[in-house]
């Protein structure tokens, strides 16, 4: 029922019921009704796409995103044009039939003034209403709400396939815009897990094949070390996994071959725990921790070859370069070390012990990160790593996903503490917020403390979450990502877009598409504008200059507005996203969607298109020797090719190559394909019923291709043509349309001018109009 609250659908119905009307009164039920009834058909087909797109977006989702409240301004704003236009056209034809300039197509007079019949005046008059319903018809851009609903529709579609749930559209259009992404480390950026990426022993390093690299006696000492475990750390589950994956321990064997005796030193950073072995009742200290404490305490050391070495201050030396050098690089390093000793006695931290190796463990990033960051880079949208971690361990996860960049001249700036920018002042808080990267040891507060500070500096600012903790955050940024789909209930209700595998790179997938939405809407804009400004100028010079009947009738602009207007919808709103919307910068909020670029590429299309239609219209039937019926066709056919191939220059606003990727999107050329032969039934088969014309032939059709073909070219010549930044005539400051109804009738009395001065070199009989 929405559809039918729109003024142009219900006058719309209107028209078809008078039409069916009049017509069945002048053929006939058996013909009469072809005209009325199509246009009644193309509604409701208009309308059952329309309601199945507001379906697929979800009953739900009732509210009006800024996108939608913008294009259907600009579509109302260009409707008043058509409207005006209209109005002019019905007071112009009805003053000349009242005052018997009017001539019908044997050149009679079709007003006598007192004497002329009532249903000659009713007759006349709802001709003239035609023309004016086919002008203001042709000014109305009905698809671009269409379009919206289209593009949200399927983009939410393919959203849920890339793990993403959207809850506010709006959050669509504000992601493209978006300038800083505020995000978590670990469990985002990485696997929630920690994982051992190598094993060091006698100076040397393994990567893989542990199993057979590591000597038997050494793989069962380190058995016993993963499954000690003191504290149930993230650290000692990832050696318990590590073990078990790769040094094939069997973790119940392990347990029966010894039993626990007690815990010498558990403190933050080493833990010692004894051991009796069952098989000879002797008892085993075994050491692990912080690898240079660790190491501080061994004298010895495993070989490869299995055998133990005294280990000199030379080779101590050496390891903890292996050391500092793995903590250079942001990896934690865990050293294991052993003693066999007498029952009952205890271990100091001076004893003796035999290092057994050391792991190298990490938070993995998870796979895409650095290249989902990298794309962020291009695309100039910053991103903030906010996490509870420590600076060490988050400069390393920073570093390893690619937020970081290796300029240790610039870590002081880029890398804080919560507690140090809480201390900030004001000013410097500000001063230094966009140069901030990775903001570690952060509470609840300090993340929603940045959040405020980038919006005072004119950010748009993305914020993932999964907590209640960050319910506020959410709220407090323009988009709220919550990450899993098992949050709390208040992070739920304050998130814009839920990401359900909890991965950064799907944050970026949707980016991608914010963009891509906004990108697909302005394609079509550019579509339906061309569409429109040649429908109209046409029919408006025509009736004004010719005194002719509207080249393009009310039927024929049913059909290219609505039917061919919904195709092509349905074509460019299924355009996926492209590499190339990921390498030009954040568009503002509130920047124009009918740029000069469009502009530029919309009127070089209409005006060729009035060109050729308007010779068609004038001089066609000299220069092709056919019939008035064969000329409307004609006329009709080659502005509904004009468009279908100008969707191709749609696809690329900017780019040369406007076939470039096409062949990946198969739905749009279904559709042009749908399209090509919907068009030849329309005039081969149904143009004679429902418009009064005639079929084609061969050579017409062809004639209609090559005058059709040439907006390629042209469209491909007008992007060299480059553009101005400052807004074009009829263009408010910020870039948008800004043409209400008196400017649209000063526009078109402005150009009536120019059309009566035409007439008076064709026409002895016609009038200027003088406007001031």
């Amino acid at each position: 029922m929405e559809a039918f609250k729109d003024a142009t659908v219900v006058c719309l119905l209107v028209w078809s019921a008078a039409s069916l009307g009049f017509g069945i009164k002048k053929h006939g039920l058996e013909e009469g009704w072809y005209e009325g009834g199509s246009i009644f058909i193309a509604l409701l087909l208009t309308v059952t796409v329309f309601a199945l797109s507001n379906f697929i977006i979800g009953a739900e989702s009732n509210e009006g995103t800024p996108l939608q409240a913008r294009v259907d301004k600009r579509s109302s704003c260009i409707g008043r044009v058509g409207l005006a236009a209209a109005f002019l056209v019905f007071l112009y034809l009805l003053v000349h039939f009242f005052t018997r300039k009017s001539k019908d197509v044997n050149g009679k007079k079709e007003s006598n003034g007192s004497k002329t019949d009532f249903d000659d005046v009713l007759r006349s008059t709802a001709c003239l209403a035609k023309a004016s319903v086919a002008i203001w018809l042709a000014g109305s851009p009905k698809g671009l709400p269409l379009v919206v609903n289209l593009t949200l529709a399927h983009t939410s579609k393919q959203m849920m396939g890339d793990n993403a749930i959207v809850r506010k559209l709006s959050a669509y259009e504000t992601m493209g815009s978006a300038t800083v992404i505020c995000t978590d480390g670990r469990g985002i950026l990485t696997s929630k897990q920690m994982k051992v990426t190598e094993f060091w022993f006698d100076q040397e390093s393994i990567e893989e094949d542990y199993n057979n690299k590591i000597p038997s006696t050494l793989r069962e000492l380190l058995h016993q070390q993963a499954v000690l475990k003191t504290t149930g750390s993230p650290t000692e589950e990832a050696i318990l996994q590590w073990a078990a994956e790769e040094l094939s321990m069997n973790l119940e064997e392990v347990k029966q071959k010894f039993t626990a005796v007690g815990t010498f030193i558990a403190e933050e950073k080493e833990s010692a725990v004894s051991v009796r072995k069952k098989a000879d009742n002797t008892v085993h200290v075994h050491c692990k921790g912080d690898a240079e404490m660790i190491l501080a305490m061994c004298s010895h050391y495993y070989r490869k070859d299995g055998t133990i070495n005294a280990m000199d201050e030379n080779e101590k030396g050496k390891m903890k370069s292996i050391i500092d050098s793995m903590a250079a690089g942001r990896l934690r390093c865990i050293a294991f070390a052993h003693k066999q000793i007498q029952d009952g006695a205890t271990l100091t931290k001076e004893d003796d012990l035999t290092l057994l190796g050391i792991v190298v463990l990490k938070y993995p990033c998870r796979p895409g990160i650095r290249a989902a960051v990298e794309s962020c880079r291009s695309a100039e949208v910053g991103i903030k790593m906010i996490t509870e971690d420590n600076v060490f361990l988050a400069k390393a996860i920073a570093t390893d996903c690619g937020v970081l960049q290796l300029r240790a001249e610039a870590e002081s700036d880029e890398v804080v503490e919560g507690i140090q920018f809480r201390d900030y002042t004001d000013e410097e808080r500000m001063q230094k917020v966009d140069k901030i990267r990775v903001l570690a040891r952060a509470t609840p507060a300090d993340k929603l403390l940045m959040i405020k500070c980038l919006k005072d500096k004119n950010h748009v600012v993305a914020v993932t979450g999964n907590g209640t903790n960050d319910a506020n955050a959410q709220k407090e940024a323009h988009i709220g990502f919550l990450m899993g789909n098992c949050g709390s209930e208040d992070a739920m209700k304050s998130s814009d877009i839920i990401i359900l595998d909890n991965n950064f790179a799907t944050v970026v997938t949707v980016l991608r598409w914010g963009r891509c939405v906004y990108n697909n809407i302005q394609k079509f804009i550019q579509f339906q504008l061309t569409l429109n400004v040649a429908a109209l100028v046409i029919d408006f010079v025509a009736v004004l200059v010719g005194r002719d009947a509207v080249p393009l009738t009310v039927s024929q602009l049913v059909w290219a507005n609505l039917i061919m207007g919904a195709l092509m919808a349905l074509a460019l709103a299924t355009e996926r996203p492209t590499d190339e919307l990921m390498k030009t910068p954040p568009r503002g909020c509130t920047e124009p969607l009918i740029t000069n670029v469009v502009w530029k590429n919309l009127l070089s299309q209409a005006l060729y298109q009035i060109l050729i239609l308007l010779i068609l219209q004038f001089a066609g039937k000299s220069i092709f020797k056919m019939s008035p019926q064969v000329k409307g066709t004609m006329i009709f056919n080659t502005f509904c090719l004009c468009q279908l191939l100008n969707a191709f220059n749609a696809r690329q606003l900017e780019r040369m190559n406007v076939f470039r990727g096409i062949h990946k999107n198969c739905f749009f050329l279904g559709i042009v394909g749908i399209t090509i032969i919907l068009q030849f039934l329309m005039v081969e088969l149904l143009i004679k019923k429902v418009a009064s014309g005639e079929g084609l032939n061969w050579s017409q059709w062809v004639t209609c291709f090559v005058l059709a073909a040439f907006t390629l070219p042209i469209g491909l010549i007008v992007k060299f043509i480059p553009v101005r930044e400052k807004p074009v005539l009829f263009v408010s400051p910020d870039g948008e349309l800004d043409l209400g109804f008196i400017k649209g009738i000063k526009l078109l009395f402005c150009l009536l001018n120019w059309f009566f001065l035409l007439k008076t070199f064709l026409y002895d009989d016609d009038v200027f109009i003088q406007t001031n």
